[in-house]
Formats: structure tokens, C-alpha cells, sequence
């Protein structure tokens, strides 16, 4: 049987020097399955000097293709870059700070084998500290929730897809990127399989909990219309709670509690209108922004530099 073709994509920020160590451990991982692969690192324009480390590595190793971004457009665009430049029949994604062990690989193309278009690593145990195990849990709770989809805070980006299945995540050229709502939404066979997770091998995550939020307005707007429905259900239950306030300020006009006239209606007013009007036009002012960011047609990236391409 022919050997497999398989890409590795990884995005690089802030990792100049975990590379040489990330490329390593790739070649001795993927070279027992298959010498046909190709490592696929995307720049993302970080504050350190791994351009410089991957065009080294690229001129030591023919088989390392490097991409530079022009600018920090983030992780997940990352990825769509590496996709875009992938030509393997399968294609594994994994983060670059080794925590998604290279050697991990190999079980997850012997499960791909078994009949799967996707197997997702799922991290069981974790080697992150509390408040990212926290604020990851919430992330994932609160985007399962808006956008009606159950989402595993176990599982991440790391995972073997087949061509088949990146190819169609390529033909989605939406503004908003988010590599795993895109892989749940294409469908085909997929499963998990438990992986060990390794601490971080140099540094701290560039998540912390502002970007954390963004990410997760970003995607909710992207994926979702739940937030438009929740406004209708706080107006009704904003409505509920000005009935209720206007019987009590009634029944107090009635019993000379009140002698002020206009008072009950004036604040009955204030109450309904102010919050269900800044509600709405917040809501739907949000979906009118990123409305207006998609129709611009931009580029969703812009590759500057490569190597060995």
C-alpha cells in the first residue's frame, strides 16, 4: 500500500525556542508511518525571532514549509493559512508549544484507520494551571450554551483530519475563524481518543481572559442568532417585572401613598423602555458590526514571507 502523505500544521507565536525541539519530535513521530510529510509552520508575526528559526530549520529540513503572516491576525487564521497550504491526505493540527505531544500522532492516524475522517485528541488531564482550567471550562460552557451545540472543553484544535474534511473547512471563508465550531459544523465520521497532555514547555499562554471573552463574543455572533432570541425573552421578562412594579405603584396611588401625579406611569416608562430599547440596540448593533467586518470581502490573511514553498 502506498505510504500516506500527511501534513502537520502548527501555528508559531512567541516560539523560537521550541521549534528545533517541535520539529524534532515531529520527524521522529510521523517518519515511522510515513517519509511522506511535510511540516507546515505559520508565523504569527510574534514579538520574538521565530522567522528566523524557521527558516533554518527549513534550509536544514527540505520537508519544513514556513509561512509569515504580515501582521498577528491569531491563532485560528494560523491554521487557515496552514490548511489552505497543506497537500497531505491527512493533515494533523497541534499547537506548537508541545503540549500537544508530537508523539501522540500515531495513535491518533491508527484510529483514523479504523474508518474516521476526524479523530480529536481529548485531554482527560490537563497540565495547565487553575484559572486556565477555569476560565477555559466558562469559555466553553457559555459558547455550548449560545450556540446550541454541546462543546468538550477537553478537546482543542490537536486532532488528524482527512483532506476531505479540510478541504470543506477551507471552502468557508467567513471573517470570524474558530478551527474547532468549523471542523463540528462540516460533520463526517469523527471521533476522540484520550491523549496525554504535557506542561508547557517554555513560557505562558497568550490567552488569558479579555481575549478569552473576545473570542467567545466573536464566535457566538459568528455561529449563532441565540443572543437575538435571548433579547426577545428579556423584553418579555423586563415587560413581566414593569407590570409588576406598575400594579404595586398603582395599588400605593390608590391607597395615598402616592400623591405625586404622573409619578407610577413616569417610572413604569423609565423601567420598560430604557432596558428593553439598550438591550436590543446593543444585541443587534454587535451582529451590525460584524455584518459590516464581513461584507468588506477582505483577505482573511496575508502571507508576507515563506520558505521552501
Amino acid at each position: 500500500m502506498e505510504a500516506p502523505f500527511i501534513s502537520i500544521v502548527s501555528p508559531a507565536y512567541r516560539a523560537e525556542r521550541i521549534l528545533p525541539e517541535l520539529v524534532r519530535r515531529i520527524k521522529t513521530s510521523v517518519e515511522p508511518i510515513t517519509q511522506n510529510f511535510e511540516i507546515i509552520l505559520v508565523e504569527d508575526c510574534g514579538p520574538d525571532d521565530s522567522w528566523s528559526v524557521i527558516q533554518s530549520l527549513s534550509e536544514k529540513e527540505p520537508r519544513v514549509r514556513g509561512f509569515k503572516l504580515s501582521r498577528n491576525y491569531g491563532q485560528h487564521y494560523a491554521i487557515t493559512c496552514g490548511l489552505d497550504q497543506a497537500q497531505g491526505d491527512w493533515i494533523v493540527v497541534m499547537d506548537c508549544d508541545l503540549q500537544d505531544q508530537p508523539e501522540e500522532i500515531k495513535k491518533l492516524y491508527d484510529k483514523a484507520l479504523e474508518g474516521y475522517d476526524v479523530v480529536l485528541a481529548r485531554r482527560e488531564e490537563r497540565q495547565d494551571n487553575f484559572f486556565k482550567k477555569l476560565f477555559s471550562k466558562l469559555f466553553y460552557r457559555t459558547l455550548g450554551y449560545l450556540t446550541g451545540s454541546k462543546m468538550d472543553e477537553s478537546i482543542a484544535n490537536f486532532g488528524i483530519y482527512h483532506k476531505s474534511v479540510i478541504k470543506s473547512i477551507t471552502q468557508l471563508r467567513e471573517s470570524i475563524r474558530y478551527f474547532p465550531t468549523m471542523v463540528k459544523w462540516v460533520g463526517f465520521r469523527q471521533t476522540s481518543i484520550k491523549v496525554e497532555h504535557a506542561p508547557r514547555a517554555e513560557g505562558e499562554t497568550s490567552y488569558n481572559f479579555k481575549k478569552l471573552l473576545n473570542l467567545a463574543i466573536d464566535i457566538i455572533l459568528a455561529y449563532s442568532d441565540k443572543p437575538i432570541r435571548l433579547t426577545i425573552k428579556a423584553g418579555f421578562l423586563v415587560s413581566f417585572f414593569a407590570l409588576l412594579i406598575g400594579l404595586i405603584y398603582l395599588i400605593k396611588y390608590f391607597s395615598g401613598d402616592i400623591i405625586v401625579p404622573g409619578y407610577a406611569s413616569l417610572i413604569v416608562s423609565i423601567w420598560f423602555l430604557s432596558g428593553l430599547i439598550i438591550t436590543i440596540l446593543g444585541v443587534v448593533g454587535l451582529y451590525v458590526g460584524k455584518t459590516f467586518e464581513g461584507v468588506k470581502q477582505r483577505p482573511i490573511y496575508i502571507i508576507s514571507d515563506t520558505t521552501n514553498d
